[in-house]
């Protein structure tokens, strides 16, 4: 996801470790975006951030986020994760819980 600030990106961050929603978020400022919004081309800078999320968490980090971002439509997406560090991917399972868990 993007943000467009520092402090919009760790508040995020941080709330979503908080809430046990991510494993754990790399914050990246320094993303420079180019997009299309309501028919204009616009550039801004933002920061990236990269969430370590379990499946079974990422409807309530969806939810969550959108509560929290101010965009009125926050670049999220999810990629699924083909394979890795076995212990990492663990990691990222016992530590990214929805609510219910």
């Amino acid at each position: 996801m993007t943000a467009p600030t520092q402090e919009e990106a760790l508040h995020l961050a941080r709330e979503l470790v908080r809430l046990h929603l991510a494993a754990g978020v790399n914050v990246l400022p320094g993303a420079h975006s180019v997009y299309r919004w309501q028919g204009e081309v616009h550039e801004a800078g933002e920061c990236l951030l990269l969430a370590q999320v379990s499946a079974d968490a990422l409807p309530q980090c969806l939810q969550t986020v959108r509560a929290l971002h101010s965009y009125e439509v926050p670049c999220v997406v999810a990629m699924p994760i083909a394979d890795g560090h076995q212990p990492f991917l663990q990691w990222i399972a016992q530590n990214s819980l929805p609510p219910s868990a």
